[in-house]
């Protein structure tokens, strides 16, 4: 398809102004429209504009329906039960939805499933190429250590982050939990205040660090009587997930539908 246009969600966000930016930028695609929640400011108003540049004849809107009826995709990175909204508007647009909502539980992430059927959905808890190469890293050393060593996710991000762990440390616990055979509900260990005990053998930690302007840091460490292995990803600009959502859109473009990772877009899985 030659230049599609893509709708960027949660246009006032950190993440959809960077996304807009980049979609903006692109010589392969272009700008189809932006969306925020009813009642924001924003809505009515020219993008450029609110972003603090020039005009762009593009208007926030607050009707998902009609913008999608005009685009190809849809890149969402919002809140959990507006991704399930905007799936089930992607999947009756039959437009490609790529979803990098975090803080999704298992049991929205299955609400995903009808729409999966019938248009294309790329969702990951991490958009950029290092993470999803740290998260086969992850699975291998895993699968390669026994219950010996401990497994404890350390995330750090940034002080307005509402979801914790973050969705990416989740992915990484998911890919340690399935190395090792089993699954991540039945070996987390999320939460530890007070007086705990001692660690469980066989869990999987999750530690989460919240500060300043922290972009986001991912360590899994494996630590044994006398030795740590530590696993460790950091990113530096929020750039890097949006170049790997436009990368996930071309991906879907030419797919089938049904339920995608990043892990499928980049050849990885």
């Amino acid at each position: 398809m030659d230049n599609p246009g893509i709708v960027v969600t949660g246009a006032s966000g950190r993440m959809g102004q960077m996304l807009i930016r980049h979609v903006m930028a692109s010589d392969r695609v272009h700008l189809g429209g932006v969306l925020e929640r009813p009642g924001h400011e924003w809505v009515g108003r020219d993008i450029g504009v609110v972003m603090g540049g020039t005009k762009t004849g593009i208007i926030v809107s607050d009707q998902a329906a009609q913008v999608f009826a005009q685009a190809s995709a849809v890149i969402d990175f919002t809140a959990p039960e507006a991704t399930l909204k905007f799936a089930e508007t992607a999947a009756q647009a039959k437009i490609v939805h790529v979803i990098g909502t975090t803080g999704m539980s298992d049991a929205q992430i299955a609400r995903l499933a009808p729409a999966a059927c019938k248009t294309v959905i790329v969702r990951a808890g991490n958009m950029s190429l290092g993470v999803n190469l740290l998260t086969q890293l992850t699975r291998k050393v895993a699968a390669a250590l026994d219950e010996d060593f401990d497994i404890e996710v350390i995330e750090s991000h940034h002080n307005k982050k509402v979801d914790a762990p973050s969705g990416t440390a989740l992915m990484l616990g998911e890919a340690a939990a399935e190395g090792r055979g089993t699954t991540l509900a039945k070996v987390a260990d999320r939460g530890r205040d007070g007086m705990t005990g001692a660690r469980r053998r066989g869990d999987i930690g999750f530690t989460a660090i919240r500060g300043g302007d922290i972009v986001g840091e991912h360590d899994v460490m494996f630590a044994a009587p006398g030795e740590r292995i530590i696993l460790r990803h950091v990113a530096t600009d929020r750039a890097i997930y949006a170049r790997g959502a436009l990368k996930a859109v071309l991906w879907g473009l030419d797919q089938r539908p049904g339920e995608y990772d990043m892990l499928d877009v980049l050849g990885l899985s």
